[in-house]
């Protein structure tokens, strides 16, 4: 849509237009900076944040997946526990 089609239209009307022309990427791209998903900044940081993409090593891997299996044994700690154990 060129910008004389824009004129005399309201302010509503020229965003539905504009959006009406957006691809589907460029209209979540939109969306997410006219509406945060959340009133925490930090979150909208990390929802916004590029993917990890770096492999892991298979040490960290042989890490994970021992701190994994603890969990499912029911050997978690608590946020709470953490917290008193570390002062």
């Amino acid at each position: 849509m060129d910008v004389v089609s824009l004129v005399g239209m309201t302010a509503k009307e020229k965003l539905r237009a504009i959006v009406e022309g957006l691809s589907e990427q460029e209209a979540v791209e939109a969306l997410e900076s006219l509406a945060p998903a959340s009133s925490d900044r930090v979150l909208d940081l990390f929802d916004r944040a590029p993917a990890d993409d770096e492999p892991s090593s298979p040490e960290e891997d042989a890490h994970a997946a021992e701190a994994w299996a603890e969990y499912e044994r029911g050997e978690a700690v608590s946020l709470d526990e953490a917290r008193r154990e570390l002062g």
